[in-house]
């Protein structure tokens, strides 16, 4: 076979080698539009990220502050913030803090201090959260803080976030 008869053949295998990475690159192009990271609006939709962290930071300060004088105020704010597993972990968690409040004078104050949004769509968030908890008991006069982490799952219903997990992170 001469120069001028190969060429129509490597012009022809070169087309569809072509083709073939075409086809290949369009699919890998495709899959990566269609991960659930492309959802994740933390990072470029500015104000609906504010919403969330001030939103959910401020259902964290609320169900975990506590006065003895008044503990249905913090029942009160955990029924109506909290649904499925994290209700389930908060009664776990703070159920030293019912049973030995009254009798220790304890006021609980939770402060936070800085969250970061892991993932949010327009229905579910993902946060961390550091607090400080400041603990008195007014019976003794003793103060101590404490710093907490925790991860925050939640979901935004009629306009309103409620928490459906939360886990606490041991330092």
């Amino acid at each position: 076979m001469t120069r001028a008869g190969r060429l129509p053949l490597i012009l022809g295998a070169t087309a569809v080698v072509l083709a073939a990475l075409g086809i290949w690159s369009t699919q890998q192009a495709s899959a990566l539009r269609n991960v659930a990271a492309a959802d994740n609006t933390a990072l470029t939709d500015n104000a609906a990220t504010s919403e969330a962290k001030g939103a959910i930071g401020d259902i964290v300060t609320k169900i975990f502050s506590y006065t003895y004088t008044d503990p249905a105020k913090t029942e009160q704010a955990a029924r109506a913030s909290l649904t499925g597993a994290a209700s389930t972990k908060y009664a776990t968690l703070f159920n030293g803090v019912k049973t030995q409040g009254p009798a220790q004078k304890l006021i609980l104050t939770t402060t936070v201090t800085e969250s970061a949004v892991i993932s949010l769509t327009s229905a579910k968030a993902r946060l961390l959260v550091f607090a400080d908890q400041r603990t008195t008991n007014t019976a003794d006069g003793k103060t101590a803080l404490t710093p907490t982490m925790l991860t925050v799952d939640a979901t935004k219903t009629s306009g309103k976030w409620k928490l459906t997990d939360l886990n606490t992170l041991d330092q």
